[in-house]
């Protein structure tokens, strides 16, 4: 009886997960925390390196955002407008990778580690900016395509 072919739920979850980043949103969040860990290495490989902290924070809510959207939990928790979350989360990442970056690249004299965390950055600041991008776009066509409410009685 306990031989039925029933895939185990770890199984299920990594299909999930397979799926998910085989598309271009799960691409780009999958990329977003590979990034994220780099700098987070090349930072901590530094003398200085107080900027980690803006990499393990854009890392940790790129995973928890990817896990929302792999398990299909934002058609669950309607409470929260997902789509508008990401968006914030996506641009506040943008915005604090390319200040940060910009201050290590200018500023990181003598220190590699620190050089090549900052030019990391840079490229992470981009691809957050283009997520960032690319939401505000499903978010204004998902506005147009919605109907008016009309008065009729």
């Amino acid at each position: 009886m306990a031989d039925t072919a029933q895939p185990s739920p770890v199984a299920n979850c990594m299909e999930k997960l397979k799926n998910y980043v085989r598309t271009r949103k799960g691409t780009i969040l999958a990329t977003e925390i590979l990034l994220s860990f780099i700098i987070l290495i090349c930072y901590a490989a530094s003398q200085y390196g107080g900027y980690s902290a803006v990499a393990i924070c854009e890392m940790v809510f790129a995973i928890i955002i990817m896990t929302i959207f792999t398990l299909e939990m934002d058609k669950q928790f309607l409470v929260i407008n997902w789509p508008w979350t990401d968006f914030l989360r996506a641009a506040i990442g943008a915005a604090l990778y390319l200040i940060t970056s910009l201050i290590c690249v200018i500023g990181g004299s003598g220190d590699g580690a620190r050089i090549a965390g900052g030019v990391f950055g840079l490229l992470a600041g981009v691809l957050f900016g283009y997520d960032a991008y690319i939401t505000f776009m499903v978010i204004k066509d998902n506005r147009q395509h919605t109907a008016a409410p009309t008065d009729d009685v």
